[in-house]
């Protein structure tokens, strides 16, 4: 399994980004998928996660301004992200569950997949 992430860059505040995360050897359609972040210094938060069925979960920090979303006949996750604040400044990676899970925690971090990450600069 690979996750590839792309879609990160520089932005000043109250500007957009969408950052994508293709998969193979995956189908992003099977189980729980979803984007956790890191910034220097700070422990690893859980942003956003989609269950098998298209159902969401958010972080509160980025409630009303991210949007979580895939594309099954593309293995893509996406990450719409408007609004954004220097807080959301980070690395963030796309991760996906190895297992059918019940209800997929925004936790994401937790999963077994992950990729390797795209980095996000707001000023």
């Amino acid at each position: 399994v690979q996750l590839v992430e792309s879609g990160g860059g520089s932005v000043q505040a109250g500007g957009s980004l969408r950052l994508s995360c293709t998969a193979s050897g995956y189908t992003v359609s099977t189980y729980c998928m979803g984007w956790f972040r890191q910034a220097p210094g700070k422990e690893r938060e859980g942003v956003a996660v989609i269950d098998s069925d298209g159902s969401t979960s958010y972080t509160d920090s980025v409630k009303g301004r991210f949007t979580i979303s895939k594309d099954r006949a593309l293995d893509t996750l996406y990450l719409q992200m408007n609004s954004l604040e220097p807080e959301d400044a980070a690395m963030y990676y796309c991760a996906a569950s190895r297992e059918y899970i019940s209800y997929c925690p925004v936790e994401v971090y937790t999963y077994a997949y992950r990729g390797q990450g795209t980095q996000v600069t707001v000023s």
